[in-house]
């Protein structure tokens, strides 16, 4: 890439909230083209490889078919397993979500579908028929966790009372395929199978969503705001309309009802396109919006088409705005700190919007992640586009994403590098907005540093869910907390959680040399805090240093300390006085600071969860208790490569 570098300074002021705005845009598209008139009736004219379809199957690349084979002929005598009501009742025991027993039969299915569509000679068929019938034996496809959707109480689901979350969604999309692909043979060996199959999706899935608007993610009752659950949960739903409602009025009235739900999303999107849910939820926030525009595309011939839309393109590019350096992404919230991207569809949302920067990129990490040398992941529906854009992605030109700077007003993150197209030197990004995002964590003001593509201060991310995650003592758990940020804990007081705790006054400016984001985080702390003003403020000085300052006004300074917390996965050693040095992967930093104002101390965490351990070993903490405080104070800490 070539380098990049903002000429002019640009400074912006940013409020801390944005309201949702009745945009409407897929029904104002849909209404434009005649939604009705231009909807296909049979899925099969879509023109996606089926079963028969042999010639493309055969031209597969031979590393991924006789991987296929491979992973389908190891399910060959697989024992599909009994979801048993304690595995349901876990949730309400001990909070465990047991989502690992509904993804065992699940991979067993998609690895015996793609086996037989690769290998074609009908040796993995009645597998596949048993993993039919498993599903459609069971009362409920879906995750304990989401069984407070219900009226019936927690526990257990009510065989009465089909509601559809996430996992339900899952599994109608992959057994709508499945019948799809394999309705001719099933039929061939026994006439119930196909009928079956069809029936329970319907049942469970089709039919709830055309009668219900209560589904909070539907967003059709106004009840609450959705997040990325709408368009995840609507692709799956209106893959399984396309390929399964026989009756033209109905898929129509269901598709405009589904466009309808998609609405809500967009228009609680913020027009800077930003995710608030971070980049790893991107991929079925963002990604699965672009899924399901880009299959109403299909089902219209093309008619429906709203990628020249300014959102939706920058809805897109926010993936790359908040990517550091392979595998690294910006992880505020419950964000990975490490995510492979989803490579098709970023490249095929770059071509389609027109971005030649995310169009590259998706053909990058296409490379990082060796396409054409061994299958692609997700349902078969994301397989098979994959496999639809092998040759295509491969033969594309590849880019890395290190865009100079960038600076999103509405969601208040920012984020700069020392220099575009380059690893090299510092990388930053800080937030602002409010302590009731989606997925949130108590977290404004906090920032995530990086040298040399790797990671320096992080933000620790989240453990491995549990009903405790997305309840009441959500922020019990520590890495919900501010002080387990790169974030001060005033007079002993933590940010408080809430929609009325927000950061004010956020700024980023940037040019050549320098890039600065500061915002005012006192009114993310509660009345026991004692705080006016806090102003925080990093600044990058470009192939330099990179500093943070704060400025603040306390109403009262209490017998609790005051202090600086820093969260680092690097080693830490105390140097000189006013010195501390961070020894990380394949760089030393120093953290310079004024002994006479704070004083550090070092608390280090071992890492036991599992969801953790991707990214952590462990964690050090940088704990500078602020000396002598008074009522007006200010303070900096100066981060400088060590040559």
């Amino acid at each position: 890439m070539k380098r990049i570098f903002l000429l002019l300074v640009i400074v912006v002021f940013s409020t801390t909230v944005f309201s949702a705005e009745k945009r409407d845009l897929l029904q104002k598209e849909a209404a434009e083209i005649n939604l009705a008139a231009s909807l296909i009736k049979d899925f099969s004219g879509l023109d996606f490889p089926d079963y028969e379809s042999r010639a493309f199957w055969n031209s597969l690349p031979e590393a991924i078919k006789s991987e296929y084979i491979k992973e389908a002929e190891s399910y060959l005598d697989y024992n599909w397993p009994v979801v048993k009501a304690t595995d349901y009742l876990e949730i309400i025991r001990s909070g465990d979500r047991r989502q690992q027993v509904y993804a065992a039969p699940r991979a067993a299915l998609l690895a015996l579908v793609m086996g037989e569509l690769t290998e074609g000679k009908g040796r993995f068929i009645d597998q596949i028929v048993n993993g039919v019938w498993y599903y459609s034996e069971q009362t409920w496809w879906g995750w304990s966790a989401h069984l407070t959707a219900q009226k019936a109480p927690h526990g257990l689901p009510d065989v009465d009372e089909p509601v559809i979350d996430l996992g339900v969604g899952e599994i109608a999309n992959i057994l709508s395929w499945t019948w799809f692909l394999f309705k001719d043979q099933f039929d061939e060996i026994h006439p119930l199978i196909a009928k079956r199959l069809k029936n329970e999706i319907m049942k469970k899935a089709v039919i709830p969503y055309y009668e219900r608007n209560d589904f909070w993610w539907q967003g059709l009752d106004g009840s609450r705001d959705v997040n990325n659950w709408n368009p995840w949960t609507n692709h799956n739903m209106l893959t399984a309309i396309l390929i399964l409602e026989d009756d033209q009025s109905k898929k129509i009235a269901g598709v405009e009802k589904l466009v309808k739900s998609l609405d809500q999303f967009i228009n609680v999107y913020p027009k800077d396109g930003g995710c608030d849910e971070g980049p790893s939820y991107w991929g079925r926030a963002g990604a699965s919006l672009y899924q399901n525009l880009d299959l109403l595309k299909r089902a219209t011939n093309g008619k429906f088409d709203v990628f020249d839309n300014q959102l939706i393109k920058n809805m897109g590019s926010y993936i790359y705005k908040a990517y550091i350096n392979y595998p690294y992404f910006i992880n505020f919230a419950d964000a990975d700190a490490t995510t492979g991207g989803r490579p098709q569809i970023i490249y095929s949302y770059g071509k389609d919007i027109g971005d030649p920067v995310m169009q590259k990129f998706g053909a990058f990490l296409a490379e990082k992640q060796d396409w054409g040398t061994k299958p692609p992941g997700g349902k078969v529906d994301e397989q098979i586009m994959q496999l639809m854009h092998l040759d295509e992605i491969k033969n594309a030109d590849p880019e890395n994403a290190l865009i100079s700077d960038f600076w999103l007003p509405e969601t208040q993150v920012a984020g700069a590098r020392d220099k575009a197209g380059s690893t090299e030197g510092f990388f930053f990004a800080a937030k602002g907005g409010h302590n009731a995002e989606s997925h949130n964590h108590n977290d404004l003001g906090t920032c995530v540093l990086y040298f040399d593509g790797k990671p320096c201060l992080v933000d620790i991310g989240r453990e491995t869910y549990t009903a405790k995650t997305f309840s009441s003592k959500r922020y019990e758990i520590w890495t919900m907390q501010s002080q387990y940020h790169n974030l001060p804990k005033i007079n002993g007081v933590d940010q408080m959680n809430g929609r009325n705790f927000v950061a004010t006054n956020s700024t980023f400016s940037a040019n050549s040399k320098k890039a600065t984001f500061s915002t005012d985080i006192s009114k993310a702390y509660p009345e026991d805090a004692a705080v006016d003003k806090w102003v925080r403020t990093y600044t990058l000085d470009r192939g330099k240093k990179f500093t943070i300052a704060d400025n603040y006004v306390l109403s009262e300074v209490k017998d609790q300390p005051t202090t600086l917390n820093f969260v680092t996965n690097c080693d830490v050693q105390r140097r000189t006085e006013g010195k501390l040095r961070l020894k990380g992967d394949g760089f030393v930093l120093e953290m310079s600071y004024n002994p006479k104002v704070v004083t550090p101390e070092i608390e280090s965490t071992k890492i036991t969860d599992a969801g953790l351990k991707r990214y952590w070993d462990g964690i050090n903490r940088i704990v500078f208790k602020i000396n002598n405080p008074k009522e007006k104070g200010k303070d900096e800490i100066v981060v400088t490569e060590v040559k």
